[in-house]
């Protein structure tokens, strides 16, 4: 029962304290012995019937795969700027890995929004269009990460309706606002904007 197993765990249970992880087995046990392998598309219940995971095997093509890698080519300017030596927890330089050539991109944190809240700027109650989407590639971006962005949409149009059309209504109203209050470069980052949810990371 997922919702019983949440209401037992908490942050600190990093998954290495094997007492606890026994602990935690034996009052929410499994619903069958050992492993079992899944090759085909499924989802994974619950004692209750809550679906708790998708498994969508190949649900991303190699095609999506190369146009997701080609949008990452694209962000290369703001992902090698995105990390410092000072940074804080999300781009302090120390908690990334480097990539290897052959692997694809170096590790990096960016956010892309056509409208995200400035934290840490006084006097800002309105949304802006992230950093990253503030340069004269963003409607480039915004094409080419367009598909994949439209499969992740649809794949929560099927999984979590609800939490679909609220992304909608947002997104409506953020257009909206935008026009309204003439907020620059939102209503053009909203026009090639895909995605459901507001933002990427």
């Amino acid at each position: 029962d997922i919702a019983r197993y949440s209401k037992l765990i908490s942050p600190k249970d990093t998954g290495h304290n094997e007492h606890r992880e026994a602990r935690l087995i034996e009052r929410c046990p499994p619903g069958h012995e050992g492993k079992r392998l899944v090759d085909e598309p499924a989802i994974i219940l619950d004692a209750s019937g809550a679906i708790i995971a998708w498994y969508l095997p190949d649900a991303l093509t190699d095609t999506t795969q190369k146009e997701i890698k080609e949008a990452t080519d694209l962000l290369a300017p703001s992902l090698e700027k995105s990390v410092r030596a000072d940074g804080n927890w999300r781009t302090n330089q120390r908690l990334f890995n480097r990539g290897s050539e052959d692997v694809g991109a170096t590790p990096r944190c960016i956010n892309l929004s056509p409208a995200w809240f400035q934290q840490g700027h006084e006097n800002v109650s309105d949304p802006e269009v992230s950093a990253s989407l503030k340069g004269p590639s963003c409607e480039n971006i915004l094409k080419a990460i367009a598909r994949p962005a439209a499969i992740a949409s649809a794949a929560l149009r099927v999984m979590h309706p609800e939490q679909y059309w609220a992304g909608l209504r947002t997104l409506s109203n953020l257009g909206n606002i935008a026009v309204s209050k003439d907020l620059p470069q939102m209503p053009e980052a909203l026009q090639y904007w895909a995605s459901v949810f507001n933002t990427l990371s």
